[in-house]
């Protein structure tokens, strides 16, 4: 199980710790059995007394039941405990549903994953190939294309040198007025390398092209095909890109690195398809239902496009175990930004969702998400087994 959590650590986008905080038990809901909020409680509370770490919340989805908990406080000393209203940075979490939309498309044969990328832009880009094989969109969907992390080119060394305390000031200056036509301007400049499909390279702007061509064949913005979708799909209503004036003050604040002031949200990408969807945690359980759902959407969504080895494989931007020793075949993406990191899991064997974040972006912030999912997992799993 810790083998599989750190190898995601190592394919995330942004790989990217306060003294013990009290926990607000009146804001935690759970209609169902008192075994998983012991158990959750348990995990979270040591979560929350590690360095640097000065808030959490968690959604699980357990045999058809729920539970959200939140505990600690946004600002160390403030009493801002966060609740159901907060509004989260989910960071790449957002390619899972760009990975949905792009399932949709399939299925209204707007496109197929076969396709080349160039059938659906408006330039000639004789750039994204190598030798003849074309980029092709199932290529974007399994980070095979070999295209850059981001772009401009420019943030990648900035992305590199993530825990730096000028960081999240450097990326919000490059981004302050990058919009669509820059990056399609940008994307001439991709020197593809190697033959696309079979070497994995995690690229964000791989995802951003995906959302691009999504806009392409809909003719509709990118934000309004997402929430259309999700309000028609899953009657979720709190997730998007962009928020009004009442939406950003239930913005969770959140902290870089080891700075202990709060810092900068992550700026706007053209799209937003990749790192920049905001959400709540009862939005995050409906989300979860839905992928726990047998339907041919999700079927689709995790079908593997490209088997990296016998245990890991890559679907709609699902990065996907197969037969682990003790959840089965799962699915799971983790999402960082300058302020927020967050995992979610998808464990069909156990009908068992977990969406996990926290306002603290560092080193060490994936790994103490891991100690406690490893936690989690474990106790719920041994007790549902004995039952």
């Amino acid at each position: 199980m810790k083998t599989s959590l750190l190898l995601i650590l190592l394919l995330s986008s942004l790989h990217l710790s306060s003294q013990s905080i009290h926990v607000d038990r009146k804001d935690i809901s759970m209609p169902g059995t008192d075994r998983v909020k012991n158990v959750v409680d348990s995990a979270l509370n040591k979560m929350i007394r590690k360095p640097l770490i000065h808030s959490a919340s968690i959604a699980v989805v357990f045999n058809g039941k729920e539970y959200i908990g939140h505990y600690g406080e946004l600002e160390e000393g403030k009493k801002n405990i966060p609740n159901n209203e907060t509004i989260y940075e989910i960071g790449s979490l957002s390619k899972t549903l760009t990975g949905m939309l792009t399932v949709k498309a399939v299925q209204d044969r707007k496109l197929n994953i076969d396709d080349d990328v160039q059938k659906y832009l408006t330039e000639s880009y004789p750039n994204l190939k190598f030798k003849d094989r074309p980029i092709q969109i199932k290529d974007l969907l399994s980070h095979t294309s070999g295209m850059p992390n981001m772009l401009p080119s420019e943030a990648n060394p900035i992305l590199q040198n993530f825990t730096d305390h000028d960081t999240p000031a450097k990326l919000n200056k490059l981004y302050q007025n990058y919009q669509k036509k820059d990056f399609l301007r940008d994307l001439h400049q991709v020197r593809i390398d190697t033959v696309p499909g079979y070497k994995y390279n995690y690229s964000s702007a791989g995802t951003q092209l995906m959302a691009a061509i999504l806009e392409k064949v809909y003719n509709v913005d990118f934000e309004k095909l997402l929430t259309d979708y999700l309000s028609e799909n899953m009657a979720i209503e709190n997730t998007k890109i962009n928020l009004s004036n009442l939406e950003l003050q239930r913005l969770a604040v959140g902290y870089h690195s080891d700075n202990k002031v709060t810092t900068f949200p992550m700026p706007i990408l053209p799209w937003g398809a990749s790192g920049n969807i905001k959400s709540t945690l009862p939005d995050m359980v409906k989300y979860m239902r839905f992928l726990l759902q047998k339907n041919k959407a999700t079927a689709e969504a995790y079908r593997p496009i490209v088997n990296f080895n016998p245990e890991f494989s890559v679907g709609y931007f699902w990065n996907i175990i197969t037969e682990n020793e003790k959840l089965g075949t799962y699915y799971l993406h983790h999402g960082g930004v300058p302020r927020s990191q967050c995992y979610i899991y998808i464990v069909p064997k156990y009908e068992l969702g977990f969406f996990i974040i926290t306002n603290q972006s560092g080193n060490n912030t994936a790994s103490i998400m891991d100690e406690a999912l490893i936690e989690i997992f474990d106790k719920i799993i041994k007790s549902n087994n004995r039952n």
